[in-house]
């Protein structure tokens, strides 16, 4: 009976007893468990038809801001702050761009401008993140400030970091990307003016059939990447090391984690049509030299000026500037050969190995490269301007690329490069490993986002995209059909779409970038010597057209066309009206007695 009398006091203590011990197991368990387990991150609605963009599967796109100016390269901040390099800014409110999203919907609602060096050049394009600092460069420069947690504006005093502090003349390949290793390295290329180093000093752009120089000079400070130590400020090239040669210019560079390399995809030569008529075709010059995809290794040497690699023949061969015909290998079998090649004129001018977890899993690792879009292509579609995806299994690409985003251009057929509504540039992952995207025209800034089952992701998805490379933009043009002035000029325009084109577009619009437009200039319809003398005997040095600043080099045609043929072309352009142009006429006698008052070789 006492037994039972004390029941409900035992049964009221090992209740209490296996209550302590399910508090100890459960903040136990909160401990060691739940206290490891993050809420998903809420990602924001991705706009209507994803802002114009073509994504595979279940990848929405929400626009953060629609037009902060030229945007060129981008970082983003671990809270999500993204910083952008504007180009052609120069005035007190800076040449770069901060952007806050406050209320997580997308959408950045604070936009602010900083980095004031406006005495520098316009061509600038890197920006990073690294070790609590943002860096970005200026044609001649890097520069560093230091962030402060909580604020958007960098606050500290600009530091440089590194100057470009040598002569290298007029040319657009000056500008200074940048990288860092995971070993205390910071990467910076050094980009070559000529297309296959010939003689500029005497021939802006350089003269049909002339040789390179060999052994190549600018070698000796351009064409290359240099290695420097990254803990290190007020740095010129002599206190780096070449890395590697043989690369002519590279926008598009990024250090990959997983096997412990330099990654870069290199801008090709140009104009083999224009300086080798009578070896390559308009079809070659438009798909030729590939765009290629380097593994940087410590020592490398990828070949140019000597040599270029075909993707369509898959091996380097010898440019024509030291005797090759498009087929021959030469001595170019000794030099290091690119992962891939693109197809000519895309303009790599971003790279980035996706290290994020909210895509799908065959991205991780794998490689994004954003694609301007050709100037050169004439007469056949302007091509590229998109977003392509090269997969990486254990350290290796997978030698395929894929299109991953699409849609930038807004056409399909694009015969100039201002019918391209949006030209992408830079790329960065942001924290939650969404992928942004800037381009160039506005400067619009993406946010691509995965919102589906990711162990669903495949074939169906990826298929979809690849049906894509079947628009002019992506395909390998026809030879015959795809030829948009086949049958359709009068000398005048023909001779201009073969030699100026390229460069100043069908249009005469040019490439709002580094070509100058020819329509409704008075730089066109003025002044009959100065153009006519520009003509024959090129041009270099910063002019201004319409308020913008142009520095590029445009060739000298004396020795490629006769007075009648340059008197065709000037007499086109001046008297256009698609251009907006209504000027006199030039005759051929004009032409003559300029190319002999300058001293011009006759053709």
């Amino acid at each position: 009976m006492k037994y039972f009398s004390r029941l409900p006091f035992l049964l009221f203590q090992v209740l209490q007893r296996y209550n302590i011990y399910l508090n100890i197991v459960v903040a136990g368990f909160s401990i060691i468990g739940f206290s490891q387990c993050k809420e998903p991150v809420k990602l924001p609605s991705g706009d209507p038809d994803n802002s114009g963009l073509f994504l595979p599967g279940s990848f929405e796109a929400v626009v953060v801001a629609d037009s902060v100016g030229s945007a060129r390269h981008m970082a983003v901040n671990s809270n999500g702050d993204i910083y952008v390099k504007l180009r052609f800014i120069k005035d007190e409110q800076g040449s770069n761009v901060a952007l806050r999203d406050t209320n997580q919907d997308g959408k950045a609602d604070i936009i602010q401008r900083f980095g004031n060096y406006k005495d520098e050049g316009s061509l600038a394009n890197g920006m990073r993140i690294h070790n609590g600092y943002v860096y970005y460069s200026s044609d001649l420069k890097i520069y560093r400030q230091k962030l402060t947690p909580g604020k958007l504006i960098p606050d500290s005093e600009m530091e440089v970091v590194l100057t470009d502090d040598h002569a290298h003349g007029t040319h657009w390949h000056i500008t200074k990307p940048v990288s860092f290793d995971n070993k205390g390295n910071m990467y910076v290329p050094f980009g070559s003016p000529s297309n296959a180093c010939q003689d500029l000093a005497n021939s802006p752009g350089g003269k049909p059939g002339e040789a390179g120089l060999d052994p190549c000079p600018e070698l000796e400070q351009h064409g290359g990447i240099w290695k420097f130590d990254a803990n290190k400020i007020g740095l010129t090239q002599k206190d780096g090391t070449k890395f590697a040669t043989g690369i002519r210019s590279v926008l598009a560079m990024d250090w990959n984690p997983v096997d412990e390399n330099l990654y870069a995809v290199m801008h090709g030569r140009d104009d083999l049509l224009r300086l080798w008529p009578d070896k390559f075709s308009p079809w070659q010059s438009a798909v030729l030299p590939s765009e290629e995809f380097l593994r940087v290794k410590e020592g490398a040497d990828f070949g140019w000026p000597y040599c270029y690699y075909d993707h369509m023949q898959q091996k380097k061969v010898l440019a024509p500037e030291y005797g090759g015909d498009g087929n021959s290998i030469g001595r170019c079998n000794n030099t290091d050969l690119p992962i891939m090649g693109f197809p000519g004129h895309w303009a790599p001018n971003d790279l980035l190995f996706y290290r994020g977890d909210q895509f799908p899993e065959r991205y991780k690792n794998g490689a994004f490269i954003a694609f301007h879009g050709s100037t050169n292509r004439a007469p056949y579609p302007q091509s590229g301007y998109f977003v392509c995806f090269v997969p990486f299994k254990d350290g290796q690409s997978t030698g395929k690329w894929e299109v991953f985003a699409d849609g930038f251009a807004g056409v399909d057929t694009i015969v100039n490069v201002s019918n391209a509504k949006f030209r992408p540039m830079g790329l960065a992952v942001g924290p939650d490993g969404s992928l942004y995207v800037t381009e160039s025209r506005k400067g619009k800034i993406w946010r691509i986002m995965y919102k589906g089952d990711k162990s669903s992701f495949g074939e169906t998805q990826l298929a979809q995209m690849e049906k894509r490379k079947l628009l002019t933009h992506l395909k390998t043009p026809d030879k015959v059909k795809d030829d948009l002035y086949k049958g359709r000029e009068v000398a005048g325009e023909r001779i201009y779409n073969t030699y100026c084109a390229a460069c100043h577009q069908r249009d005469g619009k040019g490439d709002n970038n580094r070509f100058p437009p020819l329509a409704g200039l008075e730089w066109v319809t003025g002044d009959k010597e100065r153009l006519i003398n520009a003509i024959l005997n090129g041009l270099q040095g910063e002019i201004q057209v319409n308020g913008k600043t142009y520095n590029g080099v445009m060739p000298a045609h004396a020795s490629v066309l006769d007075d009648q043929a340059i008197a065709s072309i000037i007499n086109y352009i001046r008297n256009n009206n698609k251009f907006g142009n209504n000027a006199s006429i030039v005759s051929a006698a004009e032409v003559s007695q300029v190319r002999k008052s300058s001293g011009t070789e006759s053709k």
